[in-house]
């Protein structure tokens, strides 16, 4: 067999191209299977759900901008030919390389990506700047090829991995379909759960990532049957989490997931580890193979692959908001379900933020912004490019920020927030107790959402980042009213709905 040479600078930019590519182009089967789900769907509020990430999909793939501003952490798998020589790598490694791959990959002037990785997981968290280092897996193989997958995962999906070391004898539906439903909307469906059992407890998770990266065929198996126990379970698991009704970005609906993906491993007799992790509606995975000819890069998808679909505000069937004269009574009288176009100038803040603005509050410091009869949004946008005010700027999940509720709304004069997915039952409280209201837009958006944005600034807190708070001078931001004065969340009464028509609707087919 032949050896086949690989240089350090063709891997580098095989790494730095996919990220690229992966930022900005939905895989294809996953936009078949997306563009079957809204043709299906019952919701109103889920099939606008979707309409907005079909329509924020086909955007990013015209500008050749992020799907989402999580631009995510880095996942890479290598599988090695034991033939393969490595060239001008001089004292770098492999993780190395594709490390600097990473590096160019997030700072490529024409499409800067989010940088959102933390140096130290426990005490400075400091962002590194670049998104490096990856998280890298190298298998060595027969051959004399180099196969190369690269992956971007989300915080908010990778946050709701799930892990649990059964008996032998525990059954794994029933796991999974209890498991679910706290997973909460977060993660963004609809999207995909991949699963993985058996091995080890590490061998089990990284099953469950590794099979995430396979293509999506739900819609085959279905037509053509299952052909052995594991397509069976396949097909068992996608009717059922779908008929639990969460339904895209949790409001309720016909579908949660597009495919259910299992991996299997041989384990020990007393063992039954089972790990499963979702993909995001943002999901972004790359598959290339380099074979010493230089580097490889993916072939571009043709834009008609996108179904045609165009989602716009709807002045008809939403409520236009003034943010500039927004009052306490207004906010009040708004109804869970109510879908608002947001105009007028609103302020940001994650994590970092409401943590500094509690040190403030604590030491009876002056914040650097007066939130009296303001708006937050959580955000962490991408940085602008060309003539942008601000990179794709999409929600970032909102129970993170739960703890801070009571806080914000009873000491700074906080009227409502803005984020994705539900909210906790600390914030749904204060939510109620302040006559507050939590509105939510769609993850998945986040170019779509940052078209609506013309107008931005830093204005406290410059030295976090993308974690600073801004302000953001909007037109027509789509959002949905999500918990209400009353304490009402759409995220339970809307799920429930649909799990009780599917339900019925199972019953009547039967």
């Amino acid at each position: 067999m032949s050896t086949t040479t690989i240089t350090r600078a063709d891997l580098v930019e095989s790494v730095a191209a996919a990220l690229q590519y992966i930022s900005y182009y939905h895989p294809a089967d996953y936009i078949a299977h997306l563009a079957r789900a809204y043709e299906r769907e019952q919701s109103a509020a889920a099939k606008d759900a979707i309409a907005q990430i079909l329509t924020n999909s086909r955007q990013c793939a015209e500008g050749k901008r992020p799907l989402c501003q999580d631009t995510g952490i880095v996942n890479v798998f290598l599988e090695v030919g034991m033939d393969v020589r490595f060239a001008g790598f001089g004292t770098d490694g492999i993780e190395d390389a594709v490390n600097e791959g990473v590096r160019r990959g997030y700072m490529n002037k024409d499409n800067v990506l989010r940088a959102s990785v933390l140096a130290d997981p426990i005490f400075e968290r400091k962002n590194t700047k670049d998104n490096t280092p990856a998280v890298i897996h190298t298998r060595l193989m027969p051959g004399s090829k180099l196969s190369l997958t690269v992956a971007a995962k989300g915080g908010g999906s990778e946050n709701k991995s799930k892990f649990i070391m059964m008996n032998p004898s525990d059954n794994l539906v029933d796991w999974v379909l209890k498991t679910v439903p706290t997973m909460g909307a977060g993660w963004c469906p609809p999207g995909m759960l991949g699963i993985g059992v058996g091995g080890t407890a590490e061998k089990a998770m990284l099953l469950a990532k590794e099979v995430l990266m396979e293509p999506i065929d739900m819609f085959d198996l279905l037509a053509r049957g299952p052909a052995n126990k594991l397509e069976e379970l396949r097909i068992e698991l996608y009717e059922k989490v779908n008929a639990l009704g969460i339904g895209a970005q949790g409001l309720g609906g016909l579908t949660t997931v597009l495919d259910v993906k299992i991996a299997t491993f041989p384990t020990h007799a007393a063992s039954k580890p089972v790990a499963m992790i979702p993909n995001c509606a943002a999901t972004r995975h790359a598959h290339v193979v380099l074979d010493g000819s230089g580097p490889a890069y993916m072939e571009p998808p043709s834009l008609d692959q996108w179904p045609k679909v165009n989602w716009t505000p709807d002045e008809k069937k939403s409520k236009r908001v003034d943010l500039n004269t927004l009052t306490p009574a207004e906010v009040a009288s708004w109804k869970p379900g109510d879908t608002l176009l947001l105009n007028g100038k609103m302020l940001t803040g994650r994590d970092a933020a409401h943590k500094r603005i509690q040190d403030m509050l604590a030491k009876g410091e002056k914040l650097p912004v007066d939130f009296t009869n303001r708006v937050i949004y959580y955000v962490g946008p991408v940085d602008p490019v060309r003539d942008e005010v601000v990179g794709p700027a999409g929600p970032t999940t909102a129970t993170r920020m739960d703890k801070f509720t009571e806080m914000m709304l009873a000491q700074t004069g906080l009227i409502a927030m803005i984020g994705k997915a539900e909210r906790g039952p600390v914030a749904i409280e204060a939510i109620k107790k302040h006559k507050s209201a939590y509105l939510m837009a769609v993850g998945g958006a986040a170019y779509l959402v940052a078209k609506a944005i013309k107008g931005a600034q830093v204005v406290g807190f410059a030295d976090l980042g993308m974690e600073a708070i801004y302000e953001f001078d909007v037109k027509d931001m789509p959002v949905t009213v999500a918990v209400d004065a009353s304490g009402t969340s759409v995220h339970d009464t809307g799920p429930r709905e649909w799990q009780a028509r599917i339900g019925k609707i199972a019953v009547a087919v039967g």
